[in-house]
């Protein structure tokens, strides 16, 4: 029967492998560096096996510790697990939630009231919502899971797609009565286009029924979100490519049109993001009640 210690040990290596940091590590685990710089030379020494290669300016692991990490983690997480299943068990989820979202209209308009009603069902968990433009690191910036309309390109993080929303092309009335309405993808190269890309030019592919066009875009604007970008369009300054859900209101206001309506963009997913598949009851739960209802605003707003 391996000993208390020899758990806890796991549990620091673990803690310190992820972050690359002892320093970093030893913050989060609210203990001094000494300690826990102390406790890892302990464990390799008892295991006859250096994990980490320590230097002034940073930390790697070692090709065992490389190898270690996978199962160690695997190991730290089901003890956490049955852990937190034992206290779901006996109060439900507790604990401090921290959750990265992105900055979109539908997401400051729905997040709020969906975490409300989440909270008022789980009195005991207390949920931080962070908005972040772009991709967060989960684990170096202590999230529990991410809320994202781009999919990681990481392969160790576990994705749950959540929903769809449409995307289409919009602009202001102004706009549109001064340049004329595009009839044809093609003729968006005569207009000014505002791309929420960090590009002059951009190609976008349009599908009607059958007919699939792809098309080269360009403008004098451009942005780093979308948000931004539907400002511009809603000021006048040119067309651009938006989700439905993020402008309905400027439609229903009249502040933007919509633009070459028969035709259809790709769709944008949204995902929630998490480090692990096992998880404590406080993520788990928020997980399953933001499934459920987001996947009803966006079937709401198809």
């Amino acid at each position: 029967m391996p000993s208390p210690q020899i758990l806890r040990d796991i549990a620091l290596f673990v803690e310190v492998a992820k972050r690359r940091s002892f320093s970093r590590a030893a913050e989060a685990l609210d203990m001094p560096v000494s300690s826990l710089s102390r406790r890892i030379a302990e464990f390799e020494a008892s295991i006859g096996i250096r994990l980490l290669d320590r230097t002034t300016r940073r930390t790697v692991l070692t090709p065992a510790g490389e190898s270690y990490l996978a199962q160690a983690t695997r190991l730290v997480d089901d003890a956490q697990r049955s852990f937190d299943e034992l206290v779901a068990q006996a109060k439900g989820p507790t604990g401090f939630l921290k959750v990265a979202a992105p900055p979109d209209f539908w997401a400051v308009q729905h997040l709020p009231e969906l975490t409300a009603e989440y909270s008022a069902l789980h009195e005991e968990v207390h949920v931080h919502l962070d908005l972040h433009a772009a991709q967060v690191d989960l684990v170096s910036e202590d999230y529990d899971l991410a809320i994202t309309s781009e999919e990681p390109t990481q392969n160790s993080l576990i994705v749950r797609r959540v929903g769809a929303t449409a995307n289409r092309l919009f602009a202001a009335p102004g706009y549109l009565q001064a340049r004329g309405r595009p009839e044809h993808p093609h003729d968006l190269a005569e207009h000014d286009i505002v791309l929420p890309v960090a590009s002059g030019s951009a190609t976008w592919q349009f599908t009607r029924r059958d007919e699939v066009v792809s098309t080269t875009v360009a403008g004098r604007i451009s942005c780093n979100h979308r948000s931004l970008a539907r400002r511009f369009a809603v000021t006048g300054r040119g067309i651009t490519m938006a989700s439905d859900i993020n402008v309905e209101r400027d439609v229903r206001s009249g502040r933007l049109e919509p633009v070459l309506p028969d035709w259809e963009l790709p769709e944008t997913s949204v995902y929630i993001v998490t480090t692990s598949r096992l998880l404590p009851a406080k993520t788990r739960s928020y997980i399953d009640f933001m499934s459920r209802r987001l996947n009803g605003v966006f079937s709401g707003a198809a």
